[in-house]
Order: structure tokens, then C-alpha cells, then sequence
């Protein structure tokens, strides 16, 4: 009886046996690496690193980086919280976590951020980036650039989610950064990341993060991440008093071991960082030039700067240079002289003009002078032409006292001008609308100006600061050239008014 007891015990310890070496083993093997980083938010202080520069694969912490570049686009004037968001079919199909948002729905910008930082769904997020950028690809780069300009040198985004895919890695650090970047550049929006719950247009969503921020004292943040290559991420950050900590984790097991974790690391931050620190807040990113993100250059060359004479056609002859020269009358002669011109009058003229005499009576040519005028070569009077036309002959001045005499006929009677007429002044202009940065008038401004070049060629592209946004206007018109501009427009569907002088 003794041995039938210990022979089931034995094949129990046997059938153990195999499932670890089988079953468990391999598991463990593939578990997703581990990282971990620890910094004071307000000095950005290392308070404890563990592999926080091994790339590895950073799941849906992505989406702090999607958000971020949201909140840059509606700062700048691309794209408002209230924009009407068209759902591709790339976005619609994206994998859960998702809002299920179907192909050709319409929805507000802020619903699919909510839904992004909260939920973190996929869907959304894609949305996001098409919304700014137009393709995952292009919004890709786009997450680079702001990358390198924060400070992130080990990261590379492939898409806007965080779902596996080759070469979309990451590290502790770089996350780490991206969340402080998120709590500083953008306070006004920092608070999303503590919504246990949130209204995302379509329905109500819950926080992939709500654990922990109800399990944790102080907690208000960040972003959670998960896939089979990535494990449980979690980038979370607490405050207590005046000290405030920012921990990320990569690689958990579970939920709950990821977050047992996290409260480890952020009571260790707590017990490090000093009481009382100065606030370092992060450098803003900068993209080489402007506020705004990098882009094409694009110059335009509007003005003439060299006018070329067109060449004379094979056998013409060059043209002959005449200046008139009208004598001056007495202040008595009452009726003008109307002269008659003959070539004898023009050369003697050009020669009158090229000695610049002393006014006097009109001398009529005598017949030698008209003979020594008519023996010169052409070149000579050719040459006679062209001083005379350089010389500027300054009219006698009337003499004090003197009236003009009254002509015949009724007088004109006076006419009372109240105003200046500007019609053929360059005091026009047009509007194209009024926008909520500086930013964006000039975008709007520059895509104008390239799509209608015949009527806004040299004109002045001015953005107006007013208390309800900004007006983009160009400038420097006359009121048929701003007319013909705007009426140009309007055929191309672009709204615009005429700005007078008084405007």
C-alpha cells in the first residue's frame, strides 16, 4: 500500500517536470526585455537608470509623441480642436485598442485626442496624423524631426500608434524625455492625461491607466503601452508637495507586476529627489528656423530686374534720336505759334539745344546754316541726337505781376473736392480671410499668392493682427487691379473681399 502511494506522487513531479521545461521555459525566454528610468521632473535629474539606452519596441508610448505634435499644430494655426476630421479606411482598420470609427465619418479633432490619451486607441490616433500631415508616412517624419529636436537620439517612429513594426523602436530615456516635454510645453492639455474616464465624441471612454492612478497617491499621467514584443510599458508621473517624479518602465509581465514596479521606482524617486529644487522647465524644441515645423523653402522672384533690348532685325537700320525743342515765347505773345518742323528746323535745333544758349527770339536759319546742317554725316547728327536728348533745358520763369490771359468762353465754375480720389492710386488691396495665428494668415497668404500670380504679382502680403484673430490682406493695389484679383479669387472658390484706403 506504502509503494501505490508514492507512485502517483512520482508521475505528478514527472508531469511538472515537462510542463516547465516545455511551457514555461520558452515563455520566460521570450519575455519582452526589461528597462526602467527614474528623473526628478522639475531639474530632469537621473534618479535611476536600468538599460534606459537599449532600444526596444515602445508600443502605444508612441502616443505621447502623436499628441504632442497635435497640440504643436493647433498652437500654430494648421488645425483647430474643432476641425471635422474625415475617418479613412486606413484609420478605420486599424487593430484594438480602438474608439471603432467607420470610413467617411466625420468627427472633432479634440474627440480623437481624447480618445488617443485616454483610451488609446489606434483608430484615433491614425486619424490624427492624417488630419495634420495627410499620411502616415509624412506624419512619420514629422515625429522624427520633433524627435531630434527634442533631445530623443535613440528613438525612430514608423507610425502614429505604436503597433510592431521593423525599426519603430525607442528607449527608457527617450520616453522619459517625451513625457516632461508633454507636462511643460503643453500644460494646458497635461490635464487629459489624469481622466479616469473622458467623452470622445462617439461614446464615453475609460483610462488604460486607471489603476494606477487610483492606486497611487499623487499619480496624474501618462500613457500606457502594450504588445507581445514590447510587454506592459507604462511612462506615469506623480506629484507630492513640491517635488514631482516621471518613472518609465519597458518590458512588464502583467498590469499589475508592471505597475507593482512603477510604485517601486517612483517611492525610490521620491526618497532621492530633494524637497525643495529650482525648476528647469525643458527646452521647447527649435527646427533650425521659425517656430514651426521644417519645411520646403520657397522663393519667389516677382521683380524685374534686368530689361533687355530686343535686337534690331538684319538690315534695319538703327533708329534716329530726335529731340524737340520748342522756343520760348514772350510773356506778351498773346496766341501760341504753332511750328512747322522741317529738317532744316530739326537740325538747327539739335544744335541750339546742344550749345544750351540764352533764351532769346527765334532766330529763323539762314540758307548756309541750312546747307552745313544738311552736308553732315548721319552718324554726327545721330550723335547730336542723342546729347541733345541728354540735356534738360529749364523753362524761363514768368515774371512777378504777370496774369495769363483769359481765354475766351464761360468760366468753369469751382468744383468743391471733399475727397482725393484713390481709384488710381496703389492705396487697394484684398482680404482672404481672418485666422487665429500669424502662422496660418501667412500660409494662407503664400498658397494664394502661388495660385494666383497674373493679379498678385508684386503686391504686398501683410498680416494684420486684429482683436478676433489675424487678417491675412494683399496690399499695394489700385481699386481695378484689387477688383479683377478678387473676382479671380472668387472664380477659384476663394472667399475675399476689397480693402479700400479708409480700411
Amino acid at each position: 500500500m506504502k509503494a501505490r502511494r508514492v507512485q502517483p506522487a512520482r508521475y505528478g513531479l514527472y508531469l511538472f517536470t515537462a510542463i516547465w521545461l516545455l511551457i514555461l521555459l520558452p515563455l520566460s525566454a521570450l519575455a519582452a526585455p526589461y528597462a526602467a528610468y527614474v528623473i526628478d521632473a522639475r531639474t530632469g535629474e537621473v534618479l535611476h537608470a536600468a538599460n534606459a539606452d537599449t532600444r526596444l519596441h515602445p508600443a502605444s508610448l508612441t502616443k505621447m509623441m502623436t499628441l504632442y505634435i497635435a497640440f504643436e499644430a493647433v498652437k500654430q494655426g494648421e488645425i483647430t480642436l474643432d476641425t471635422k476630421v474625415r475617418i479613412s479606411k486606413n484609420a478605420a482598420a486599424e487593430p484594438p485598442s480602438k474608439l471603432g470609427l467607420r470610413p467617411g465619418q466625420e468627427i472633432a479633432l479634440r474627440y480623437l485626442i481624447r480618445a488617443a490619451a485616454v483610451k488609446s486607441a489606434n483608430d484615433a490616433a491614425t486619424a490624427i496624423g492624417e488630419a495634420i500631415e495627410g499620411s502616415e508616412a509624412k506624419f512619420a517624419r514629422r515625429m522624427n524631426r520633433t524627435a531630434k529636436a527634442l533631445g530623443m537620439t535613440r528613438t525612430t517612429f514608423k507610425n502614429m500608434h505604436g503597433l510592431t513594426e521593423a525599426g519603430h523602436l525607442s528607449t527608457a530615456r527617450d520616453m522619459t524625455i517625451m513625457g516632461r516635454h508633454l507636462l511643460y510645453d503643453y500644460p494646458q492639455y497635461y490635464n487629459l492625461f489624469s481622466r479616469v474616464t473622458a467623452d470622445a465624441g462617439v461614446r464615453k471612454v475609460s483610462h488604460t491607466n486607471r489603476r494606477f492612478l487610483n492606486d497611487y497617491r499623487g499619480a496624474d499621467g501618462i500613457k500606457t503601452g502594450y504588445t507581445r514584443a514590447a510587454g506592459f510599458n507604462l511612462t506615469a508621473s506623480a506629484e507630492r508637495g513640491n517635488e514631482r517624479i516621471i518613472v518609465t518602465v519597458f518590458g512588464g509581465n502583467s498590469t499589475s507586476s508592471r505597475n507593482a514596479k512603477v510604485a517601486e521606482l517612483m517611492d525610490l524617486g521620491f526618497r532621492r529627489a530633494p524637497s525643495r529644487a529650482p525648476l528647469r522647465k525643458p527646452t521647447p524644441p527649435s527646427y533650425g528656423s521659425g517656430d514651426g515645423p521644417q519645411g520646403k523653402t520657397i522663393r519667389l522672384h516677382l521683380a524685374v530686374k534686368e530689361s533687355l533690348r530686343p535686337q534690331l532685325r538684319p538690315g534695319s537700320e538703327p533708329p534716329l534720336l530726335v529731340a524737340s525743342a520748342t522756343p520760348v515765347l514772350p510773356p506778351e505773345t498773346a496766341a501760341p505759334v504753332e511750328p512747322v518742323v522741317s529738317n532744316a528746323d530739326v537740325t538747327a535745333a539739335l544744335r541750339e539745344a546742344v550749345k544750351v544758349p540764352e533764351p532769346a527770339a527765334p532766330v529763323a536759319p539762314t540758307e548756309a546754316a541750312l546747307q552745313t546742317a544738311e552736308a553732315q554725316p548721319e552718324e554726327t547728327v545721330e550723335k547730336v541726337a542723342l546729347a541733345a536728348a541728354r540735356v534738360s533745358i529749364r523753362p524761363i520763369m514768368r515774371p512777378r505781376g504777370s496774369a495769363t490771359a483769359a481765354l475766351p468762353g464761360k468760366a468753369e465754375e469751382q468744383e468743391v473736392v471733399t475727397r482725393v480720389s484713390t481709384s488710381g492710386g496703389r492705396h487697394w488691396g484684398v482680404n482672404v480671410g481672418r485666422y487665429p495665428s500669424r502662422y496660418a494668415a501667412e500660409k494662407v497668404l503664400l498658397k494664394t499668392a502661388l495660385a494666383e500670380m497674373d493679379t498678385l504679382d508684386g503686391t504686398l502680403r501683410k498680416v494684420v493682427q486684429r482683436p478676433q484673430g489675424f487678417d491675412a490682406n494683399f496690399l499695394g493695389m489700385t481699386r481695378d487691379s484689387a477688383d479683377l484679383a478678387c473676382r479671380r479669387l472668387n472664380a477659384r472658390n476663394i472667399a475675399c473681399f476689397m480693402v479700400g484706403p479708409s480700411s
